[in-house]
Order: structure tokens, then sequence, then C-alpha cells
């Protein structure tokens, strides 16, 4: 889904008092992020929990808007797994084709396809031990279905949520498992589903990758560490 980038604060925001401790820390983010945030959209369009895996497996390596728009085409011919199951990979690939990794991604729909009709009844099984044995879904697509269609907590950690938690000081990790982990610990369980959405739709908007200002981030404007801010200034001078 294509997202507009709100308007930014155009002067370094002050800390907020009395964050002295990781938990205090993500108690202000979480705050900052409910106030920006409150009810964001699962950005992956999709009518059941079939659609959500198959879009998800789309989307790696993949903008969610591009994703957006091959998936009426493709849903049309195989809006379930068992329609999908009497497909080949030559079959799905011309509705996939414009997705990074096109081929391996049809040769795996297919393969998913069957498996489900084969194993689980066509039906996509709640289970991470389960999802992350289907061709082409690993632990963080496992958990969007989990978390998107299930309601189960789990925190995908997308390339988004690895640098903003790195960024504002959640988890000093150099993995994603690492990072995830810190994650739950900062986080109530309760809150894991909201959030994993929250901090994509913030990073978008306010902390990207390039062109990123972290004296006019609404959160990096005080919880990135010094040394990070002037590191960032100076490549973005440098661009």
């Amino acid at each position: 889904m294509s997202l507009a980038r709100p308007p930014v604060h155009h002067r370094a925001l002050p800390a907020p008092a009395k964050v002295r401790t990781k938990a205090e820390r993500a108690a202000v983010i979480e705050s900052i992020l409910d106030a920006h945030f409150p009810q964001p959209a699962i950005p992956l369009d999709h009518a059941d929990p079939f659609q959500l895996l198959v879009a998800t497996v789309l989307s790696a390596q993949c903008t969610d808007a591009r994703v957006n728009q091959v998936t009426p085409g493709l849903f049309a011919c195989a809006r379930d797994a068992a329609t999908m199951a009497t497909l080949s990979a030559a079959d799905i690939l011309p509705h996939i084709k414009t997705c990074g990794l096109a081929p391996s991604k049809a040769k795996n729909l297919a393969a998913l396809a069957r498996k489900l009709v084969a194993e689980h009844r066509g039906l996509v099984p709640a289970q991470f031990s389960a999802l992350e044995a289907l061709p082409g879904v690993g632990h963080k697509t496992a958990s969007v279905v989990m978390a998107q269609a299930f309601g189960v907590p789990a925190f995908p950690v997308d390339t988004h949520i690895f640098r903003l938690a790195r960024r504002w000081q959640l988890s000093r990790g150099d993995t994603v498992e690492r990072v995830e982990r810190d994650l739950k610990a900062a986080f109530p369980a309760p809150r894991w589903n909201l959030l994993h959405l929250q901090i994509i739709y913030f990073g978008r908007a306010y902390c990207p990758a390039r062109g990123h200002d972290p004296d006019r981030c609404p959160i990096c404007a005080w919880a990135m560490s010094e040394a990070a801010r002037r590191r960032e200034r100076r490549e973005g001078r440098s661009a």
C-alpha cells in the first residue's frame, strides 16, 4: 500500500523527561507510536489467511504496493489453496513477474498450495512449526500470518523494524533473531501485533533508511545515541 509521508517536525525535539531505563524508553516510544498510528491497517490486501500467506511470501524483496498490484490478478485465477494447487509454477509466474525473485516465488507458491491441500485440507495452519515447514515460508512470514491472520502474539522483524530497534536503542542485536528477542522483552506480548505494524508505518513516514534526519524524527531526536546521530548527519551531508 502506498503511504504518503506525513509532515515532519522542523526542529530538534527535546528528550522526554526521566527516560533512564530501557523499560521507560519503550513506554515513551509506545505512546508516540500510538499517537501517530493508533490503528494501522495491514498493508497487504487479502481476504483470508491463505491470501495473506501468499501476499507475504510475495513481499520478500518487493514493496507492499507492488504486491497489492499483482495479487488481484493472481487471486482471480486461484483464490484458494485448492485452486492454486492445480497450477504449475509456469502458470503462476506471469501473474507475479514484476515481483522480485518471481521465478522462485512461483515455484514456492505452487508447492506451498499442494502441501496445504495434501497435509492441511487446503487450510492455512495456525502453528509456527507447520507454517515454517511450507515452501518459501520462513520465520518472519510465519510470524506475520500468525499475528495478522490468527491474532497470535508475534513480532515479525522486517528491515524497517530491524533498523529502528537499533536506532532507538531497544536492541544491539546484529541478527533478526536477537532483535526479535529484545523487542519481545521490551514490550508486553498483547501489544506485539499492533507495534509491529506501527513501527513499519512510522519507519516509512519518519525514519527511512536513506535521507533520514534524526533531529526531525519524533523518536530518534531523543532516543538515538549521540554518536549515531553524528554519523547520520555526516552521511546526510555527504549524500
